[in-house]
């Protein structure tokens, strides 16, 4: 079956759509392509232009569905049918100020209503389809919804997301008409769920679009190990990976705070057991408990390297927890948000925002309650 955001489009819409488009949009899209084609022409030879560092490979797509049309274009497009393409692509934008964003706020809820621990799940959805952005290179991140995709939810740390992809599927065929991306969704669906189940409300923009081409996939290895066999070296890994996207010490720990909420399960990361004793629960608990219980090692069902706690035998820590306590830079924040949970709320919120809005463009701040 096709993937989300990939259905067979209906043919007479389709029509529809191009027609209303206008042979204003659409003329010097043919007249471009019919001297691409023509003998001797110019055109017809692989381009050479070097106006924009960006445009190296020569690719566009044209699709069409029920929000309008949308372009995924890569390469070389010059002169008026580059301008035809931005022209038609710009219909899903402009459709996307009609959502009723609040309507979907409330549907998220719902669906958190009915099972609190699907909850941290939609956190880690949000989380990890923002967490692939590479700073340099420009790539990754929430805004094209690409976790959706097959090919990126075989990622090893993305494994047993497909669940929540599928939880959200209903809500996105109510809005779909009204020009809901997945990758707003997706990023609404983890705030949503934070402050659904206690935590801070975090600011959230609308305008991401939606990508049709799975080839926009990152590179498997963008997120967070749990363990590289030493507190050096996990350590080291950490801040390599959060200062790919941008991200402070202070951000690191904050962010980890996440873990109050969920737990582990073998099947899909290896590791097994909850953080805190209050799983569908976002709190500063989880700092407390790194600080105040002694964390003994152990092994997962799968052989992973874990921690449990020596008192109860109940909650489990990561190597990349324990990192918090044991590395001085990073404990100074840990300490902090033990001891003031609004501090952490604070850090948190500004954190994750960030995080959601890695890599986006042209996104439009939305009024929810």
């Amino acid at each position: 079956p096709p993937l989300p955001g990939q259905r067979k489009k209906d043919k007479e819409h389709t029509f529809l759509r191009l027609s209303l488009a206008g042979n204003a949009l659409l003329f010097p899209l043919l007249v471009l392509l019919a001297l691409k084609s023509s003998p001797g022409s110019h055109l017809a030879q692989p381009s050479r232009c070097t106006t924009a560092s960006t445009n190296t490979r020569v690719r566009s797509t044209i699709q069409t569905s029920e929000n309008g049309i949308n372009v995924n274009r890569r390469g070389v497009m010059g002169g008026l049918g580059f301008a035809a393409l931005n022209a038609l692509a710009s219909p899903r934008r402009s459709i996307a100020k009609g959502v009723d964003y609040q309507s979907v706020k409330s549907d998220i809820q719902a669906l958190i209503a009915s099972d609190a621990n699907k909850g941290p799940t939609l956190v880690r959805l949000a989380w990890h389809s923002s967490g692939t952005y590479d700073k340099m290179s420009k790539t990754g991140g929430s805004g094209l919804g690409t976790i959706r995709f097959k090919d990126e939810l075989e990622h090893g740390a993305n494994a047993g997301l497909n669940t929540a992809v599928e939880w959200l599927e209903p809500i996105h065929s109510k809005y779909d008409k009204q020009g809901l991306s997945y990758a707003d969704l997706y990023t609404l669906a983890g705030v949503v769920a934070i402050e659904t189940l206690g935590g801070p409300k975090v600011g959230w923009k609308a305008g991401r679009l939606d990508s049709m081409d799975p080839q926009d996939v990152t590179p498997n290895g963008r997120l967070p190990d749990a363990d590289k066999g030493s507190p050096e070296n996990t350590a080291a890994h950490l801040r390599s990976i959060f200062g790919r996207m941008g991200f402070t010490d202070q951000d690191i720990v904050a962010l980890s705070g996440a873990h109050a909420l969920g737990r582990g399960h073998a099947a899909y990361s290896g590791y097994e057991g909850p953080w805190t004793f209050t799983p569908t629960r976002f709190n500063n608990a989880y700092f407390g408990f790194l600080l105040r219980f002694e964390w003994v090692p152990t092994k997962s069902p799968k052989g992973n390297d874990q921690f449990t706690d020596q008192k109860t035998k109940t909650l489990m820590m990561l190597p990349s927890d324990l990192v918090l306590i044991e590395d001085p830079k990073f404990r100074e924040y840990t300490e902090k948000y033990a001891k003031d949970n609004d501090k952490f709320f604070l850090d948190f919120a500004a954190a994750f925002q960030k995080l959601e809005e890695l890599g986006t463009k042209g996104l439009k701040s939305v009024n929810l309650v």
